[in-house]
């Protein structure tokens, strides 16, 4: 299904250089202005990690994309053929003024299976494992703290991986703002993947989703 989505779409692809005369390095993330800070998470398929974070209050951009891997630059059907190393996730660009990691971090745990390393919903696969990418010491710290809370309310091992961040590579542009792009595509997916109603089992009332 979601291969379908993406043949029909294909077409819209195209790529973006950086602008001449940057110092930055392919990969590495672009400074930011003051107020604003990065945190990157995966939970499966980045069209639904995005959408379910755009909707929170000081979420500023989110930029689905792929890191983990040993691929430069790696193209979207490298990653999910399992040859790059790599997870879809998202960039996410907040304002800790508005929204803390930590809060972050709460409502990433109510849009994911926190017990499937396999994949996520319908989409399985390394490609689709659950992480939470570090950036520093404070976000590993609040990572494994949230962590430990989770696996104490439940009672089981949990599944999602905190990991150190590497180089974060945006993915194709026909993938960025899928739900609000594609909105019929995407809840026809997201509807077939499962992956509220597996939220809601999950979670019950606190479930991500829609």
């Amino acid at each position: 299904m979601r291969l379908l989505a993406l043949l029909a779409a294909a077409f819209l692809m195209a790529c973006s250089d950086s602008p001449a005369g940057t110092a930055q390095k392919a990969g590495e993330p672009a400074a930011l202005p003051d107020g604003q800070a990065r945190a990157i998470l995966a939970s499966g398929c980045f069209w639904c990690t995005e959408a379910d974070f755009e909707r929170l209050d000081g979420v500023i951009d989110v930029v689905s994309g792929f890191t983990g891997g040993h691929v430069e630059n790696p193209e979207y059907r490298q990653v999910v053929n399992g040859n790059t190393g790599h997870v879809e996730a998202v960039e996410i660009i907040y304002d800790p003024q508005i929204v803390s990691y930590e809060a972050l971090l709460s409502h990433y745990w109510r849009n994911v299976d926190p017990f499937d390393g396999g994949g996520q919903f319908c989409d399985r696969g390394a490609a689709y494992a659950p992480a939470i990418f570090t950036l520093d010491d404070a976000q590993r710290a609040a990572a494994e703290a949230s962590a430990a809370e989770v696996e104490a309310r439940f009672g089981q091992p949990l599944a999602v991986r905190i990991r150190e961040a590497e180089a974060f590579w945006p993915a194709e542009d026909y993938h960025q703002n899928y739900a609000e792009n594609n909105p019929i595509r995407y809840q026809r997916y997201r509807f077939g993947c499962r992956r509220d109603q597996r939220l809601r089992e999950i979670w019950g009332d606190e479930a991500g989703g829609y």
